[in-house]
């Protein structure tokens, strides 16, 4: 690529020439240590040299190639070229070593940059992760080793992480470990994190991979893996193959606190709810604390996540329960209710205080107007659980001008608190609230009452206070 095809600083061009300059000894440091033959071995001159006659009486020793004939074809799952390369004379255990000047985006410094090396892989990897069939049972019956892990992983972690189960099921019929471990200590299971890679995840199982497999580093099993990206067929599988759904992880966490810690978009709420319900349903402990003594509730609270919080609550989660840091799970959803609008966090409030939740300190009332201005409901259903108020200055200071002319009227009737008292409606809802307090969940619905007033008595939203 060249420079004047696109716009780059001065900075940034000299960072690139430093990293140039960098990979290019260790390049150089690596031709010297690594013993290789002509990128063209492939031809029949150089099959017939002693480099491949070495090759061959030693099927241990990978050789690497950068012929971008050979890369070509393997890349592009060009079935003949592969068979006319990989021929019976030619070695097929061999390292392939990309190299290029692509763009890639470097997620450490948040910058584009040039690279002019990639990882090492082989021709297995290459059709493996890519889905080409017919070439990698080519490379299988030519004797490819299915261990071989020049970069770290094998050729079976490369199929399930790209979701390609033909070539899983082939690689596993052709003696790949189900159990292999990769350099980040993974799994073949533990890299099955689409949705698509279910199948994969069968012909594992299928082939003798453990459903209760540890990772190294983090001590994941599978279980943690499909619950913290929401796949709940995987979780059915694990479960059905015995899977235990309380193990914790080295954080603490079961594979249900996995769930509720992991943020979500509003689009996959209902993804991660029927997780959540799976796990309980098998058993989950919804109490289960993590290192930091965060349950599952402080966890959903703090992603916002009211679906899950209503589940987690009518299995019996305690609302009062503190973490490591003092907070309950209503400190965790107040803190988060400016940035996860769209996921009605007010939902989560009401129901936290219906559970008996404790109830902010009265002191901090203005702040909970200046951070939960945006969703007036969060602060109706706060304001709700007091009988009386002191309104002050600081109240009207602590919403921004916008906020108070998009929400003009609930705004005005909370002021209008300042110098009027509380309505004896809400006084006596306010004491029944009081004597049902931790059981107002289970009373109300039972109560021989009109809808509206059991709707009224569990903080239905008015978008008004009076």
């Amino acid at each position: 690529m060249s420079r004047g095809s696109f716009v780059f600083t001065s900075t940034a061009l000299r960072s690139m020439e430093k990293d140039k300059e960098l990979l290019e000894r260790q390049q150089q440091q690596r031709r010297l240590a690594t013993p290789r033959v002509n990128a063209y071995f492939f031809r029949k001159d150089v099959r017939e040299s002693s480099y491949a006659s070495s090759y061959r009486s030693s099927p241990s020793h990978a050789f690497i190639c950068k012929d971008p004939v050979v890369h070509n074809a393997l890349y592009t799952g060009n079935l003949e070229a592969v068979r006319q390369l990989l021929s019976k004379e030619a070695p097929v255990n061999v390292v392939i070593q990309p190299q290029g000047g692509d763009m890639v985006w470097a997620k450490e410094n948040g910058l584009w940059s040039l690279t002019y090396e990639q990882d090492l892989t082989t021709p297995l990897h290459i059709t493996a992760g890519r889905g080409f069939t017919e070439c990698l049972k080519h490379l299988l019956l030519r004797g490819a080793n299915v261990e071989l892990a020049p970069g770290g992983t094998t050729a079976l972690h490369e199929a399930c992480q790209e979701c390609q189960p033909e070539c899983a099921k082939l690689l596993l019929s052709y003696g790949a470990n189900a159990n292999a471990v990769n350099e980040d200590g993974l799994m073949p299971l533990h890299v099955c994190t689409e949705k698509e890679s279910i199948d994969c995840a069968k012909y594992l199982i299928e082939f003798g991979a453990s459903v209760d497999g540890r990772s190294l580093e983090e001590n994941d099993t599978p279980m943690h893996v499909a619950a913290r990206h929401g796949l709940l067929d995987h979780v059915d599988l694990y479960l059905r193959h015995g899977a235990n759904p309380e193990h914790q992880n080295d954080e603490g966490k079961s594979p249900l606190n996995a769930a509720c810690a992991q943020p979500q978009e509003k689009g996959t709420l209902e993804r991660y709810r029927q997780v959540c319900q799976r796990l309980i349903d098998a058993g989950a402990n919804v109490h289960t604390e993590d290192l930091q003594h965060q349950t599952p509730l402080h966890l959903a609270c703090k992603n916002v996540h009211p679906d899950v919080v209503d589940l987690l609550l009518q299995k019996g989660a305690n609302v009062n329960d503190m973490c490591y840091g003092g907070n309950a799970p209503m400190h965790n959803v107040l803190k988060e209710v400016a940035y996860k609008q769209d996921h009605e966090p007010e939902r989560i409030v009401r129901a936290l205080l219906n559970y008996g939740s404790i109830r902010v300190w009265p002191g901090a009332l203005p702040q909970v107007m200046k951070f939960c201005h945006s969703r007036p409901r969060v602060i109706e259903a706060l304001l709700n659980a007091y009988d009386r108020l002191k309104v002050t200055d600081r109240w009207v200071e602590a919403v921004p001008s916008d906020a108070l002319k998009q929400h003009q009227e609930f705004f005005e009737s909370v002021f209008a608190l300042a110098e009027t008292p509380r309505s004896l409606q809400h006084l006596a809802r306010f004491k029944i609230r009081t004597y049902l307090e931790g059981r107002l969940h289970k009373v109300v619905p039972q109560l021989s009452l009109p809808t509206f007033l059991k709707n009224y008595l569990l903080l239905e939203f008015r978008d008004y206070v009076h």
